[in-house]
Order: structure tokens, then C-alpha cells, then sequence
């Protein structure tokens, strides 16, 4: 290998090293969350032009080799900073957050400098990796670290908690979730941290250092005020028995003062029992019990949110779970609240059309939860004009509301007429956009909205056409379990039309389906197996498949695979060795024969038949043989 070869594999392979390290760091458990996360995202996005450049056969010039080393400086920096952020004091890196916002800028300036300078039309790059790396370069050039990191609802409760001597607190369980400090467990890692801060810093923390102290004991006092009973014990809660755990004041009704059941919202924003604010209703009130505002409309918004909540912390708790509001039960026998209430979901249209991005993001939420809910809710909202506007959403720089569209469309997706009409609405390149650059969420449920949506023949067509399939390629080897299952079934169901197999084969399906067929308890061998033998229909598919050099372990799959999986293995088995007289020759070399005769009587009908084939084959090529 020459000098510049040599250079060229160690400066490549330091920056697919680099992105490797930072793929594999934790989650951010703090306020950095978001910012954190975003940084990963877009350092892991330049994955495939480090390995294209790496793999191809040109020399890099100096100039080239000058880019690519300041951009691995850059990543460097990076990979320390994001390290940097995730530990030590929760309360710290919360005060110091436009500090740490800066040092985000600075690396994601330094990024986009690099990226800059790379002659990417001298390097022969891919159409789809050069895509790929245009979109990525926009992303660095347009992140606002301050924006990212904006949280005027955290500004104020950490004002709050610091300036008055007992807090309200609502305020305090606020920040105990924002900081991720939700458990006695978690405080005494807290105070742990202050104490090797305070070392680390020489003492020279002033101020930030009473203000942390004195916000971390008002944390304490309030879950020791809200859980007196609750004690911890190798890292689990425990619960004396003689004391009743202090219900939360958000978790009880203003009206009968218990714990709700069924929580709704009115128009003024506050949640009540549905049966006691009905009754209040009924009576002929057009205020709001608490705040005595005029109610705009009367419709009741359930708060999903708060009873999952409220669930948790019974369980949490040992409290049984309500069963009726008995003070406030006014419903006559047999009635029911409508499953569709078209003046609530009218309300949440609204919101999206004029609300601001807090609403906005908080109106995609509930009509998310309420087209999971039922069939009613999905026909009538999308009756009401929702999906234009959730299509609309879906290219919101907020991410939580990004995931809230995605999801709500994959949920309206189920009824089958709001396919049609999600497609119509232009949502596929959108959908296709949130698959390639949205959070881990977001991507999953672009799969399963893809999938759900090409069900319908005529959208596999554009689909494909619209570059989903190496977006699903990566979520395949990216995403988490259910991410992998949601993109191979979307894979699958594109794959059924011709032309989306070329697609899937350029864009190097076959590479992670061996690999899946290899790692047996990675989970996802029934789904690669499905997709080769859908693949191994077409001539390039097939191919592809047999430079895999896929015999060995299709004939162990035949040997001792479920059902399902011998039959579609014998199915590949049978593509490649039709026409093909060195698969042949492999298959039998490696011991197919016994493995077929005893799947042609005892496999499926399908598989029977596979099987006879592909013996019929071996003995045409002895009889060829003896000739």
C-alpha cells in the first residue's frame, strides 16, 4: 500500500471509528437531552460518505486530505463534548445551559466548516449518499443550539424554586422530571456529584454552589412531603403499611377533591373527573369551576397523559386504581360518553392551524391518542380536515411535534379510506423526509406509516419513487428492535412490485439480511428470510444473493428452521440454483440433498414443492455427469 493510501485508510478509518464511539454512547439523561440527541443524529448521517470513500478505489490530494482531517478534529471535539455533557451534576449542566448551548454552536460551526471544504464532485460519490450528505451539511448549517435548547418552562421553574422559600409543588415535580432526579435514588447521586464537583472546581463554584444545595434540599423535602411512607431499598421503593401515600394535588379532582378516573380537559385547560365536570355542566354552568372563565365550548378532551400518569403512581404506590367517581356519578345506566366528539377534535384543529408550537405540539398529541383509541375517532377526524394539516406538521423543526404527526397519521392509516387521502395530501416525501433525518421515534413510525399506506398497490409505486427504501435500509441496521421489525415489514410490502427489488438491491439490502441470517438471536432472522426469497425473484436480486455466498446457512436453515423459514429458504435455494450450475454444485457440496428429501415430506406444501424442484435439479446434473 502507498503513502497516500496509507493516509487516506488511517484518516477514514479514524472518522468511521469516531462515529462509530459516538453512535454508541448512552442516552442523555438531562437537560441536554434534545440537543444532545440531535448532534448524534447528524454526526451518525455521515457515516455512508466516510465508508463509500473508504471502499472506492481514488486517491484523496492533499487539499481533500487537509478536509477530511479537520472535519475528524471536529468530530473529536465533538464525541468529547457530548461525553462532557452527560454526566456529573444534573443541576449544573441545568444553570449552565447557555454556556453549554455555545459550546454546541461552536462544534456544530466547526462541523459545517469541514463539511465546506470537502470537494465532494471530485470523490465520485453516489446519488443517494450525496443526497444524503447535502441534507446533513443544511442541517448543521441551520442548528440553532439556543433554540435547541430553549425551555422558557424550565427558566421559570428554576427561578421559582430559587427565589421563593416554599415553592409550589407543581413546580418541583416539574424539575424533578426535567432533571431526570425522580426517585431518593436519584438525589443521593445528586448530592454525590455536587460533592465531586466542589472538589473538582477547587471550591470556586460561589454561588452556583448555594443555589444547587439549596434547590436539591427543596427537592428532597417535597417527595419526602409527597411519599413520607416511601423508603428505598437496593434501588426499589418500599411502603410501610400503616400510612396512606399523600395523593399529588394534580392527580385529584377540584371538584370532589379524589383521585380522578377518567380525566378530562375543558376549554380553559383544566382537568377534572369527567363524571363531576359533566355534572357541573348539566346544571347549566358555563364556567370553569376553578378559574370561573367562560367556556368557550363544552367539549371534554380526555388527558391521556395524566391517567397513564396516575396509573403509575398507584402502582407505584400500591394504591388500587379508582373504579367509579360514586360523589359525582350523575350518567343514567347504559349511557356513555360519544367515541367521537367532533366539537373536541374541531377544538385541536384549531389549535393547529393558529396555536402557537407549544399548542400546536400539544393538539398533534391528543389527536395522536385519539385516532389510536378507536375507528370512530380516525373517520371523523380525518372527516374534520385534520391530515392536511398533521402532513403540514410533519416538517415542524420542534421534534416532539414532528413525532406526534408521524404517529397520529400512522394511527389514521388503519382506516382504510384514510390512506387515500393521507397520499393525496402530498404526505409521502414528507413521510420519507421524517424516515431519513427525524429522532429514532419519528423514523420507526414513518416505516410503519409507509407500510400501512402500501398496502394499497398503486402507493408502492411512489413509494419507492420517493426514496424510501435506502432510508428503511439504514433504519434496518440503525433502528431499535421495533424499529428493525417496522422497516423489514415495510421492505417486504414495498418489494412485492418489481421495480422497488432493483431499488432494494442497489441500495445494498442483501449485506444486512446475511447478517441477520447469520446472528440467529438477533430476532430478525424470519424477517430476512422473507424479504431474500421475495428478492431472489429478480434477476438482480438473485444475483446479489448468490455473491453472498448464501448457501452454507440456507441449508441449515432447511436442516433445522421453523416452518415458515425452511420453506422460504428452500425458495431462495431454488432461485439461485435454477440456471445456475456452481449453486448447484455448492448446494449439493454442502449436503442439501438430505436436508430436501426430508423437507419435501414433512414441510409445507409450498416448501414440498421447492424442495422436489430443487432435487429434480441435483439429479438432472448427476444424470449431465454420468453422460
Amino acid at each position: 500500500m502507498s503513502g497516500t493510501e496509507n493516509s487516506k485508510a488511517a484518516v477514514l478509518g479514524g472518522l468511521i471509528e469516531c462515529i462509530k464511539e459516538i453512535s454508541s454512547l448512552p442516552e442523555c439523561q438531562n437537560v441536554c437531552k434534545r440537543m444532545y440527541g440531535n448532534l448524534v443524529r447528524r454526526v451518525k448521517l455521515l457515516s455512508p460518505l466516510f465508508e463509500e470513500v473508504k471502499d472506492s478505489d481514488i486517491s484523496l490530494s492533499e487539499e481533500e486530505d487537509r478536509a477530511f482531517e479537520s472535519l475528524r478534529v471536529a468530530l473529536d471535539s465533538a464525541k468529547d463534548l457530548l461525553k462532557h455533557v452527560n454526566k456529573g451534576s444534573k443541576l449544573y449542566q441545568a444553570l449552565r445551559r447557555n454556556e453549554t448551548a455555545d459550546k454546541f454552536q461552536h462544534i456544530h460551526e466547526r462541523i459545517e466548516a469541514a463539511l465546506s471544504d470537502i470537494p465532494y464532485n471530485e470523490l465520485n460519490l453516489s446519488e443517494e449518499v450525496q443526497e444524503q450528505i447535502q441534507l446533513v451539511h443544511a442541517q448543521f448549517k441551520r442548528a440553532n443550539a439556543r433554540t435547541e435548547l430553549t425551555d422558557i418552562q424550565l427558566d421559570l421553574d428554576l427561578a421559582t424554586a430559587q427565589t421563593e422559600r416554599e415553592p409550589d409543588p407543581a413546580v418541583l415535580r416539574r424539575l424533578s422530571e426535567k432533571l431526570h432526579l425522580r426517585t431518593i435514588n436519584d438525589l443521593k447521586k445528586e448530592s454525590g456529584e455536587l460533592h465531586d464537583l466542589v472538589i473538582s472546581s477547587g471550591g470556586e463554584l460561589g454561588d452556583h454552589f448555594e443555589m444547587m444545595s439549596s434547590l436539591l434540599k427543596k427537592l428532597r423535602d417535597s417527595m419526602a412531603t409527597e411519599n413520607p411512607e416511601a423508603d428505598t431499598y437496593e434501588g426499589k421503593k418500599v411502603f410501610t403499611k400503616h400510612r396512606s401515600p399523600v395523593i399529588p394535588d394534580d392527580f385529584r379532582c377540584p371538584i370532589s377533591l379524589e383521585l380522578m378516573q377518567d380525566p378530562v380537559i375543558v376549554s380553559t385547560g383544566q382537568t377534572y373527573e369527567r363524571s363531576c365536570i359533566q355534572k357541573w355542566l348539566d346544571a347549566g354552568h358555563k364556567t370553569c369551576p376553578k378559574t370561573q372563565q367562560t367556556l368557550l365550548h363544552t367539549a371534554l378532551t380526555p388527558n391521556y397523559v395524566l391517567k397513564s400518569l396516575i396509573a403509575l403512581w398507584c402502582e407505584n404506590n400500591g394504591v388500587e386504581l379508582p373504579k367509579k367517581q360514586g360523589s359525582c356519578r350523575t350518567k343514567k345506566p347504559g349511557s356513555s360518553p360519544s367515541d367521537c366528539d367532533r366539537e373536541a377534535i374541531s377544538f385541536l384543529l384549531d389549535k393547529l392551524t393558529n396555536g402557537n408550537t407549544e399548542h400546536q405540539r400539544a393538539a398533534a398529541g391528543e389527536l395522536r391518542l385519539l385516532a389510536k383509541r378507536n375507528g370512530d375517532n380516525r373517520v371523523c377526524i380525518a372527516e374534520a380536515g385534520a391530515i392536511p394539516l398533521l402532513v403540514d406538521l410533519l416538517s415542524s423543526p420542534d421534534t416532539r411535534t414532528q413525532e406526534h404527526a408521524v404517529t397520529a397519521l400512522l394511527n389514521l392509516s388503519i382506516h382504510e379510506n384514510n390512506k387515500g387521502a393521507i397520499v393525496n395530501a402530498g404526505a409521502i416525501s414528507d413521510i420519507v423526509d421524517v424516515l431519513k433525518n427525524g429522532s429514532m421515534e419519528a423514523r420507526e413510525n414513518a416505516a410503519a406509516t409507509l407500510f400501512s399506506l402500501s398496502v394499497l398497490d398503486e402507493n408502492k409505486v411512489a413509494i419507492g419513487a420517493a426514496g424510501a427504501i435506502p432510508a428503511l435500509i439504514t433504519l434496518l441496521c440503525e433502528g431499535t428492535p421495533r424499529g428493525k421489525k417496522d422497516a423489514a415489514t415495510a421492505i417486504f410490502n414495498l418489494s412485492i412490485y418489481q421495480g422497488n427489488k432493483a431499488r432494494a438491491v442497489k441500495a445494498g439490502i442483501v449485506a444486512p439480511l446475511m447478517g441477520f441470517l447469520k446472528d440467529a438471536g438477533g430476532g430478525m432472522v424470519d424477517e430476512a428470510l422473507a424479504i431474500l426469497a421475495i428478492l431472489a425473484s429478480h434477476h438482480e436480486g438473485k444475483m446479489a444473493i448468490g455473491q453472498a455466498e448464501p448457501i452454507p446457512i440456507l441449508v441449515e436453515v432447511i436442516r433445522t428452521g421453523s416452518p415458515r423459514n425452511r420453506e422460504n429458504a428452500a425458495a431462495v435455494l431454488w432461485s439461485l440454483c435454477t440456471g445456475d450450475l456452481l449453486q448447484l454444485r455448492l448446494a449439493k457440496d454442502f449436503g442439501a440433498e438430505q436436508a430436501l428429501e426430508e423437507l419435501s415430506e414433512n414441510g409445507t406444501d409450498r416448501a414440498k414443492r421447492k424442495a422436489s424442484s430443487i432435487l429434480e435439479l441435483l439429479q438432472r446434473m448427476e444424470g449431465d455427469v454420468n453422460l
